[in-house]
């Protein structure tokens, strides 16, 4: 590919997705100034990208747009809802010849006419109503003092910043609430100062030390969400307002001197992920080389392991680097959702709000490049099953427009991805019936589930409830494609749905991918690797606390009774036998299975990589990685070997 429609192609995708953000905010909100110059700013960059390729219903239809926009940047054309839906199909249109040109190298045939008619959707911009506010409005006076205060930082700042002023309540102390610790957790703060209340300094003698008499401001290159996140606890105590640049992005040689940004092709990140992988083995070989060198002279076995600690900190420190520079928004790999979401739901004749939030937080590019599909799945299923048509939802006393919601937060180490929305809800006795008529479990057997375990049946491969072939469904690419490629993610779907309300998909994601951390086990006189992320738990129980439960056995853990496989059996190996029984339990289906294991070995953190040859046909196993000693070890998939 031609080495400027690539770059035309990767910052169109860019600039799609920040305006769609934009014009997302702009639907909540149409004075919000930020997204108003924010999508300004992308549509014109837009239009310039398209008159490179001298693309011109392109450019005439962004040229359209950015008059509108520009008019409400002056205040001299009031955005309501009608005009911001307009800018949205704009920008669908936009977006749907970024990928013809990557695609076909050109415009369809009929782009002058699609854009013409796009254009006409804008009609007539409002214009100022009386009274309303224009732009410019001064800022408060402690944002103007902070600008001229950190003025070098600002310049010198390549994200869009937020300020904020944080007056703590003077008996905050009182309520447990440590202010410096509250600013000290404020997510990518870059400049914190601490200011008197007042006009000045309380003196010695007018010093209450159980009092507050200070106010916290500072900058951050977070979100505002992420801002408000930090100050969840003290909403009314803190002011917070996104920074504007005061002038258009420059290009060329007027931006030298400023950060710029760096594109690498992706190919070569994944091979300093290998070179880190290799280096990780090889700082892992050296505490037994340690150990062994004890026996022969301590004094250098000391000294090894000193050298051991600093290659581990530096082997750490590079790992962060790496895993930072790995890092990406969400937001545009899942650019094409709201359109896409929008289109399914006129071909099915339904009226749907698609809201998505969060999608800026970052995550490891190959869980952001891997999660679109999936994610497309859940959305059309929740538009085509779960949404009711206009009439049926009037009948219900609901809302004739349906809400499908797309969420993303950070919780400790993992990416909590949250759709849901408020259709009708799983009929369970349909699903039971699905199953049964697909020869995927017995009637009496689908009668038996409670009602958690009946949800779970959609994951079946092979399930469907559709009746015939559509656009949308009964194509055999079902849920258990969606969880197929969750679990290659390393992650966890669960569901949960109420008649008449709705339904929920929660799924669970690592933020990070380039090292996996792996326990060891052995079985059958083999080692194996097993990913943390799928043991909930390893246990120790008497052999003789397995009892047999039809034709396998089955053991008593909290209370609940979990059927227990033999790994070395599974692996076609002989089982070892002892008193005790070494169990690693997993999920399969939402419901514990515990696997036994000839013994329990080390945790390690290495690099997995991915299964090539005679390995990638083997069922059950995710990847391999190398072992301190040089040898290979297999990493086995658990919840597959359960199944």
């Amino acid at each position: 590919m031609d080495e400027l429609l690539e770059q035309f192609l990767v910052e169109g995708r860019e600039l799609v997705a920040q305006a769609a953000h934009d014009l997302s905010a702009l639907e909540q909100d149409p004075r919000d100034e930020a997204a108003v110059d924010s999508a300004f700013r992308a549509m014109h960059t837009l239009k310039g990208s398209f008159a490179i390729f001298a693309l011109a219903p392109a450019e005439r239809l962004l040229h359209a747009a950015e008059d509108v926009l520009h008019g409400a940047r002056e205040g001299t054309t009031t955005l309501n809802a009608r005009i911001v839906s307009s800018l949205v199909a704009c920008l669908d249109q936009v977006d749907r010849w970024v990928e013809a040109v990557g695609r076909d190298g050109a415009l369809p045939e009929d782009a002058a006419g699609v854009s013409a008619r796009t254009i006409a959707l804008l009609g007539e911009p409002g214009r100022v109503a009386p009274g309303l506010p224009g732009r410019g409005s001064a800022d408060p006076p402690w944002l103007t003092a902070l600008r001229e205060r950190e003025a070098a930082v600002i310049a010198a700042a390549a994200s869009p910043l937020v300020a904020f002023h944080y007056a703590p309540d003077r008996e905050c102390f009182f309520r447990g609430d440590d202010p410096l610790a509250i600013a000290e957790a404020i997510p990518e703060l870059i400049a914190l100062a601490v200011l008197p209340s007042g006009d000045r300094w309380p003196s010695s003698d007018e010093l209450e030390p159980f009092t507050c008499f200070s106010v916290l401001e500072g900058l951050s290159t977070a979100s505002e969400a992420d801002m408000r996140a930090a100050f969840r606890l003290q909403p009314d105590q803190v002011e917070l307002i996104p920074l504007l640049r005061d002038a258009e992005p420059r290009r060329g040689n007027e931006a030298a001197g400023e950060t710029s940004l760096l594109r690498v092709e992706a190919g070569r990140v994944d091979a300093l992920g290998d070179g880190l992988g290799d280096l990780i083995v090889a700082v892992n070989a050296l505490a037994p080389l340690a150990a062994e060198a004890a026996l022969l002279d301590p004094l250098l076995a000391a000294r090894l392991r000193t050298t051991q600690a600093d290659i581990e900190r530096a082997t750490d420190t590079l790992h962060r680097a790496l895993s930072r520079v790995r890092l990406v928004p969400l937001e545009p790999s899942l650019r094409r959702l709201p359109r896409l979401a929008r289109e399914i739901a006129e071909t099915l004749g339904k009226q749907v709000t698609f809201t998505l939030a969060g999608a800026a937080i970052e995550v490891d590019k190959q869980i952001a490049d891997g999660l679109f599909e999936p994610l497309l799945h859940l959305v059309r299923n929740a538009i085509d099953h779960g949404v009711e048509p206009p009439q049926a939802r009037n009948a219900a006393g609901k809302d004739a427009v349906g809400r499908v919601t797309l969420e993303f937060r950070r919780e400790g180490d993992a990416i909590i991805a949250t759709l849901s929305d408020d259709g009708a809800g799983m009929d369970l006795p349909r699903i039971r019936r699905a199953a049964v008529d697909r020869a995927l479990i017995s009637k009496e057997a689908a009668d038996a589930l409670d009602d958690a375990e009946a949800l779970r049946l959609i994951f079946r491969p092979g399930f469907s409830t559709a009746a015939e072939v559509s656009e949308i469904s009964g194509r055999g690419v079902g849920m258990d494609a969606v969880q197929a490629a969750i679990a290659r993610l390393r992650g966890a779907i669960e569901i949960d749905s109420q008649p008449g309300t709705g339904t929920r998909f929660r799924i669970r994601l690592p933020v990070q991918a380039l090292t996996t951390r792996l326990l060891v086990v052995e079985a059958g006189g083999e080692r194996y690797g097993v990913s943390l992320d799928q043991v909930a738990e390893t246990v120790r129980v008497d052999a003789a606390a397995l009892m047999p439960v039809g034709s396998g056995l089955a053991c008593v853990l909290r209370e609940r009774t979990v059927p227990v496989l033999d790994l070395a059996t599974l692996l076609k190996t002989e089982p070892a036998r002892g008193l005790y029984a070494k169990l690693v339990v997993t999920e399969v289906g939402g419901n514990p299975v515990a696997l036994r294991v000839d013994s329990f070995s080390e945790r390690i953190d290495t690099v997995l990589r991915p299964p090539r040859g005679i390995l990638a046909s083997a069922p059950g196993v995710i990847g391999s990685a190398v072992m301190s000693d040089g040898g290979v070890l297999i990493v086995l998939d658990l919840p597959e070997l359960a199944a």
